[in-house]
């Protein structure tokens, strides 16, 4: 084991603290991550850095927070992913844009990899209502379909957290809102982890709570969500003679 670089290296750790999420190489072979707190930025609201394979490490953003608000939002906890189009996608845990004085716990945002953030959505809250949940932790896949799809912790119709799905222009969409009643929480709550797009097409994730378990309050469950995307794999050629072979593809 060799160990490459320690985070907060430098006086009052411009280089960024705690990186809590996986690391993504990205197309030029290097390596992009985020850090939960430190940064340049006196807020100490997180980074996102770049680390070449023999250790040459770069801050490439450092989030922050002004009198007027903290609109990229602050505190990454979840890793990024590298989209079709270049550019780094991820999210935040807390703040980010404010509408009329709500309640901001979350952002979705996009980042090229010179260090260019653009805040896509906010997860947002009026009167602590919060319907598209809030604590997006898990971060984000791409799907076949081009659009990104999460999760968040907290919130949503029924506090349960929710799956989303966003679009690489911003629009934000609530798939599903765990709910638990008096009596049953089968579907789970709390969703703490990243979606998977399995070869059926479907996600697949978990919940932290919840489920049939013997837990109080239930031990957590592995669920499946469908949106109606087709198989990541097909047959070439679709069909043919005995004896003849079939690819995945």
């Amino acid at each position: 084991m060799t160990t490459l670089y320690s985070s907060c290296s430098q006086y009052e750790c411009p280089d960024g603290a705690y990186p809590e999420g996986v690391l993504v190489q990205s197309s030029d072979g290097d390596l992009y991550g985020t850090t939960y707190k430190g940064g340049a930025n006196e807020f100490q609201a997180g980074a996102i850095f770049k680390i070449t394979a023999d250790g040459t490490f770069t801050t490439v953003y450092s989030f922050f927070c002004s009198p007027s608000g903290c609109w990229d939002g602050v505190n990454p906890q979840a890793g990024l992913i590298q989209a079709s189009n270049g550019d780094f996608y991820g999210t935040t845990t807390s703040r980010g844009p404010l509408y009329g004085g709500t309640l901001a716990a979350g952002t979705v945002f996009r980042i090229t990899p010179s260090g260019k953030l653009t805040t896509l959505s906010g997860f947002t809250c009026i009167e602590h209502v919060c319907p598209n949940g809030t604590i997006p932790e898990g971060g984000l896949i791409q799907a076949t379909d081009g659009n990104f799809y999460g999760t968040t912790y907290y919130n949503g119709a029924s506090d349960g957290g929710t799956i989303f799905q966003i679009t690489p222009s911003g629009t934000l969409t609530t798939l599903y809102d765990f709910a638990c009643s008096e009596s049953s929480c089968k579907h789970g709550e709390f969703p703490s982890a990243a979606l998977v797009q399995a070869s059926d097409g479907d996600f697949y994730g978990t919940t932290l709570r919840g489920g049939a378990g013997a837990c109080p309050q239930g031990c957590g469950t592995v669920f499946r969500l469908s949106v109606g995307l087709g198989l990541l794999v097909e047959t070439q050629p679709a069909a043919g003679k005995a004896g003849e072979t079939n690819v995945l593809r």
